[in-house]
């Protein structure tokens, strides 16, 4: 059988041209295996960087959150390890995860380090999904925010308890002249202000947790009281309280003139005469009774006395009595003349006296009720008022700027902001 020339030349183009076709799908097929994981890594890319960024955006706001309730926390007075614990609680709450987190109060760094105010740092790692084909390193995120507390205002009085009705009342025919300070109250309860009677009341502001009821008009620097506030911290929740000494010292109630010493009175006191308290911190394991007719002075020469009521122990001064007692300027309890125990149950506590008494200093009382009723104030007004609640029928004039009698400020009105 013969085959023309024509017929190889056909048969040889198609077998080349098969061959030719094999060899070119076989390279298609090892570049694109061989381009695949930077085609695949290059989208995946462009994917997790967008996540990455909605992490990070996440991960702002868990710290904006976290701070925000550290410093919440801080308003109500708390220390750092409940601070820090509250913004812990936030950030897990709010999706942290296996991130870890740091609080400072106050900040370790930026513009607020000297402020009031509450720094969260979080870090977390992201793992790589398409992008694990060139590392295994996780992707590390950094989120910080720091919530300052700025205090609006200062208040003369502060009524700690958070839910009582009328927390402070004034009532009666009470004249109280407020400068350059307000009345807080710490209560949610509608009237936790409250005014009536013919009572005369002039502050910069009444400041209230929860609402404030005027029975008849009062004069406010503010346009109207202010409600639904934030509370104010205890100012002296971390004042430690004096330890009882021996051995127990005693009141000679027959003496009409004496003079006694700093000490602890385990039976309390039932001062009557004339009775001067010599400076220093004085523990009374039982009542101070201040009797009508009774004169009771600072002894010379004075720098300041503190009373600590022990237990529920209470004070009673009689309105005839005369009572002219200064807080200590310096030291651990400067600025605080009467200290309630903190660790007492309910009981009321009564100042009362003539127009010529005068209590410079703090009255803390933060588990009893302090009745106001004496027709006095402080030297050039310096008398602050804190106590579980607040019941006003006397007449006074009280002053906010008491700093070179050694007093504090007490914050009120304070308000939180996230400002890093």
């Amino acid at each position: 059988m013969a085959f023309s020339g024509g017929f190889f030349r056909h048969l040889f183009s198609r077998l080349s041209f098969r061959r030719f076709c094999e060899g070119k799908g076989g390279n298609v097929a090892t570049i694109f295996a061989l381009t695949l994981p930077v085609v695949v890594g290059g989208a995946g890319l462009g994917i997790e960087t967008s996540y990455w960024y909605y992490s990070s955006l996440k991960l702002q706001a868990i710290a904006d959150a976290a701070a925000y309730a550290g410093a919440l926390e801080k308003v109500q007075g708390s220390d750092t390890a409940t601070i820090t614990a509250a913004a812990t609680s936030s950030a897990a709450s709010n999706g942290l995860g296996g991130g870890t987190i740091v609080v400072n109060t106050p900040p370790t760094s930026g513009p607020n380090t000297a402020k009031k105010a509450v720094e969260v740092i979080l870090n977390q790692n992201l793992d790589r999904i398409f992008t694990s084909v060139f590392t295994q390193t996780k992707v590390p995120e950094q989120a910080r925010a720091v919530a300052l507390i700025t205090d609006a205002s200062k208040a003369c009085m502060e009524a700690l308890n958070p839910s009582a009705s009328q927390a402070a009342l004034f009532s009666g025919s009470t004249s109280v002249k407020l400068t350059g300070c307000v009345i807080m109250a710490n209560s949610i309860a509608n009237d936790a202000i409250k005014v009536q009677g013919s009572a005369g009341l002039q502050a910069d502001c009444l400041i209230s947790a929860g609402g404030v009821v005027l029975n008849n008009p009062v004069t406010t620097v503010c346009k109207a009281p202010i409600t639904q506030a934030l509370p104010a911290a205890d100012p002296f929740a971390s004042l430690p309280a004096p330890a009882a000494t021996n051995p127990c010292q005693n009141v000679n109630g027959n003496k009409t003139t004496q003079t006694i010493q700093p000490g602890t009175y385990c039976n309390g006191m039932s001062l009557n005469g004339n009775v001067a308290l010599s400076s220093g911190v004085y523990v009374l394991q039982g009542n101070l009774k201040i009797n009508a007719g009774a004169v009771i002075t600072c002894a010379a020469p004075c720098t300041g006395v503190t009373i600590f009521m022990a237990g529920s122990n209470t004070v009673s001064m009689n309105g005839n009595a005369t009572v002219t007692l200064s807080a200590p300027t310096s030291g651990t309890y400067s600025g605080v003349l009467f200290y309630g125990d903190r660790t007492g149950t309910a009981a009321q506590s009564t100042f009362n006296g003539t127009a010529n008494s005068l209590l410079t200093g703090a009255i803390y009382f933060p588990r009893q009720q302090v009745n106001y009723l004496g027709n006095f104030s402080g030297v050039n007004g310096c008398t602050q008022v804190v106590a579980d609640t607040i019941q006003w029928s006397g007449n006074s004039t009280i002053n906010q700027d008491c700093s070179s009698l050694g007093m504090k400020d007490i914050p009120a009105a304070q308000s939180v902001a996230v400002v890093e």
